[in-house]
């Protein structure tokens, strides 16, 4: 199949895992000397797909190589967060991603037979619906990477390369020069930038001499896909120390089209080949679900993983994203969500810079900023997975303590691990932020990715925050309740020649001022503390880097100009 044909089948039923891509034969094969490109991104996953089609749409031609010609197969990553989604939404596919995947926010733990708490993820301060997505989908990854895909194929700024290796890369002042491998023979490209997003074992991460380091633990798991009716919500089910599967951890998740994903933990001996078979596999699930059970296997895997990352993210000319900059367990959610939002963080930046908008500096704030993510992902997946597999006697005596008192008092519970889900970063430390000078309440600091709400807008229809920020420029929230405290002319003019700018003004609820937004539910102005004539200065990538009561001119250009690394 062709890229292209994905987008006259998009309606129609796909086996997304058994897609096989012709590779094409594309004239720079044929070039005399190596044709130069903007960007050239290695590895066609879902990070590698996300950061193509952001690129595409902020009007960057993109080169997109993959060593394959196949999308992935089985569950693997499938836990997709409210974040993510978010993204997905700005990339033109989050709609489809939500409508097949599983939603849930609700998760049960359980010690041996007994439910210890249950949690739910959706923030409880309205009685109406305050976010758009859900906390969580559950979908398989080989859908992502096929809508995505699907996506690219309506993008023609992006050239995708089935079947085109990376097997050399050479880095000059100005440019590298990658060597590429094909089923009709080698050729070379120039770049003015490279982005790895070739995966765990990254072919570029190699070929530069840099490595990821950090620890592996010593246990394995086995990822079972079995095919059944099953009544049970939509929820993540933990058990620790099950009667089914006894001294070891237990994992469930729904996910589309009657499949259900089950983790076992199998401790450091089992040997992977053996467990993978269907005649071992099966017990274990019967045992779970009962004897009497009627399923089918559908795909296996056994994993061990590692806690790690690159000392740095950027090397010049080549940048790193996903699992090719860290890894993490998958404990909590946090290798395929941190993934994308490395994209997101990367896109707008990766565009100003190629389009001469903005200085190289700001390149290197995104290495700031995901390498603070990383260590953050990093200690808390190390933390979950030493929870639920303790290396020495006196750690499970530890958590099983843990586990009996959460029975009956909530502060224990606060120590229960079984993976922390996976949220978005607050990037504190980032030298793009400009510091708080007025008093403001909440969570909305800047670094923080911005919160969704209700709202309606001018025509009166519902929509929500968010939808409103797709435009992908940097965008100013003013809070108005009279048109007298507007400071929007002055805005623009502190932004001229610095960056676009939009400008979402939004007016209380209650409130008919024919502005941009109205806040119906007060939603907006209990998240972000907003009283009249509040500003609230977003990043193209949807992060808070600045809030005022009232700036003047001067402060926000400063901040702007800070958060372009323009010094």
């Amino acid at each position: 199949m062709k890229l292209g044909d994905l987008g006259s089948v998009r309606d129609q039923a796909i086996d997304y895992q058994a897609l096989r891509f012709e590779p094409t034969h594309h004239a720079d094969q044929d070039a005399a000397v190596p044709v130069r490109h903007s960007v050239v991104i290695v590895g066609a996953g879902p990070v590698g797909l996300a950061l193509a089609i952001d690129l595409a749409q902020r009007g960057l031609p993109v080169v997109l190589l993959d060593n394959d010609n196949t999308l992935s197969t089985g569950s693997r990553a499938i836990c997709f967060a409210k974040r993510t989604l978010e993204i997905f939404d700005r990339l033109g596919c989050g709609d489809r991603m939500v409508a097949k995947g599983v939603s849930w926010n609700v998760g049960r733990v359980f010690f041996r037979e007994q439910q210890l708490y249950s949690f739910d993820l959706l923030p409880n301060e309205q009685s109406e619906r305050a976010d758009e997505r859900p906390a969580f989908i559950n979908l398989q990854q080989y859908y992502v990477e096929g809508f995505l895909a699907e996506r690219v194929a309506e993008l023609p700024l992006i050239d995708l390369r089935w079947q085109h290796a990376v097997v050399g890369v050479a880095q000059h002042a100005d440019h590298a020069v990658l060597n590429v491998d094909t089923p009709a023979g080698p050729y070379s490209l120039k770049a003015d930038h490279v982005v790895a997003c070739d995966g765990g074992r990254s072919a570029v991460r190699r070929l530069i001499g840099q490595e990821s380091v950090g620890r592996t633990f010593k246990d394995r798991f086995l990822i079972a896909d079995v095919k059944m009716k099953r009544e049970q919500p939509a929820e993540r089910w933990f058990w620790f120390d099950p009667s089914f599967h006894p001294n070891q951890s237990v994992l469930l998740h729904m996910q589309p089209d009657g499949i259900w994903r089950i983790d076992f933990q199998l401790g450091w001996d089992a040997d992977p080949e053996f467990e993978k078979r269907p005649e071992n596999i099966i017990p274990r699930v019967r045992a779970l679900l009962g004897k009497d059970a009627e399923f089918e296997l559908q795909w296996a895997s056994v994993y061990t993983f590692s806690c790690l990352r690159m000392a740095h993210f950027r090397h010049g000319r080549v940048l790193f994203a996903g699992d090719s900059a860290h890894g993490v367990s998958p404990f909590g959610a946090r290798g395929a969500n941190s993934g994308v939002q490395d994209a997101d963080n990367l896109g707008w930046k990766l565009a100003l810079v190629a389009q001469g908008r903005a200085p190289d500096g700001l390149l290197g704030s995104y290495a700031d900023e995901r390498e603070f993510a990383a260590d953050e992902n990093i200690r808390a997946s190390t933390r979950a997975t030493d929870f639920i597999t303790p290396k020495s006697e006196a750690s499970r005596l530890f958590r099983d303590a843990v586990l009996q008192l959460a029975k009956r008092h909530p502060f224990a519970r606060t120590l229960v691990n079984s993976g922390r889900l996976s949220v978005p970063t607050v990037l504190s430390a980032s030298p793009l932020n400009t510091p708080d000078v007025d008093v403001f309440a909440g969570r909305m600091q800047p670094g923080t990715a911005a919160a969704d709400a209700p709202v309606q807008r001018a025509d009166g229809k519902a929509d929500w925050l968010l939808r409103m920020l797709a435009g992908g420029n940097f965008t100013a929230l003013v809070f108005l309740d009279r048109a007298e405290l507007d400071p929007s002319s002055a805005l623009r003019d502190a932004a001229a020649g610095i960056a676009p700018l939009s400008i979402i003004r939004i007016a209380p609820r209650d409130t008919a001022t024919g502005l941009e937004a109205v806040d119906t539910q007060g939603i907006v102005a209990s998240r972000y503390d907003m009283q009249p004539g509040t500003v609230i200065l977003l990043r193209p990538d949807q992060h808070v880097c600045a809030r005022w009561r009232a700036p003047s001119a001067a402060l926000f250009k400063a901040a702007l100009q800070r958060a372009l690394a323009i010094h």
